[in-house]
């Protein structure tokens, strides 16, 4: 009999993107306690190694690797990095994400345009399009992409952002459809309102935050632990043949 628990990943090296707080922590975190080996990333080193040393602490395996996915010589040198070190990637997870405008679609500016462009969609597809590669040339592999819910319903005074993550969704099914025969499986999260700094100008607004509520049948934000074991379903064997999906998480705001 082989190993029966389809979520072990044991002998897995695993990236995660934006992992030094909120949703990606957490992300980190649990594949960690699942077995893999976890790169933890985000554009500063400090805040990695704080997530690295609580992965460490509770006897797993991790190390922390600085990269700004808006920065083209960042991810060609994470991904030079990782080969040089492991030999391979198994798991990579796209999270880190820029949302640095809110305000009304007609009025953002063109460098809030271009940061959250080179981020959410330039930088996914180049960290997906290295790290399929990776992935190609070993024995195939697991990319999930964090989009959002705005991905499918713009999100109020969040345009592109939104727009952005339509695009994500978009690319899951490109990368998914012409990375099958390498054995990668390319899978979206689409998380709705979730308690994180990043999410904080709608959480932290009585009024917003009120109006959101009236959509979502579960009447509550999301913890960004909630996320996190959709992206270890989908990292790991039990999704074996799962590619391309885009999975809700969001307490039902899409239906609401």
């Amino acid at each position: 009999m082989g190993n029966t628990n389809l979520f072990d990943l044991t002998g897995k090296i695993a990236l995660v993107t934006g992992a030094s707080r909120c949703i990606g922590e957490s992300i980190a975190i649990l594949l960690a306690q699942y077995g893999a080996h976890v790169i933890v990333s985000s554009r500063k080193i400090d805040g990695c190694q704080t997530v690295v040393d609580k992965i460490v602490q509770a006897g797993g395996s991790a190390q922390a690797i600085a990269c700004h996915i808006g920065d083209m010589q960042q991810i060609e040198s994470i991904f030079a990095a990782i080969k040089e070190q492991h030999g391979k990637l198994d798991i990579l997870v796209n999270n880190a994400a820029a949302n640095p405008y809110y305000g009304h679609i007609i009025d953002t500016d063109l460098n809030a345009f271009q940061k959250t462009v080179d981020v959410n969609i330039r930088g996914y597809f180049f960290m997906s399009s290295l790290g399929a590669k990776l992935m190609r040339d070993t024995d195939g592999g697991s990319i999930i992409n964090v989009a959002s819910v705005n991905g499918v319903i713009p999100g109020d005074m969040q345009g592109i952002y939104s727009i952005t993550k339509a695009a994500v969704i978009s690319m899951t099914q490109a990368f998914a459809k012409e990375c099958a025969p390498f054995n990668i499986r390319v899978n979206a999260l689409l998380p709705g309102g979730t308690d994180t700094k990043f999410a904080s100008a709608l959480v932290d607004n009585p009024v917003v935050l009120k109006q959101m509520m009236h959509h979502v049948p579960m009447k509550r934000v999301a913890h960004p632990d909630e996320m996190a074991g959709t992206v270890l379903y989908l990292a790991s064997n039990a999704s074996s043949y799962t590619t391309g999906a885009a999975i809700n998480v969001d307490g039902g705001y899409l239906i609401g």
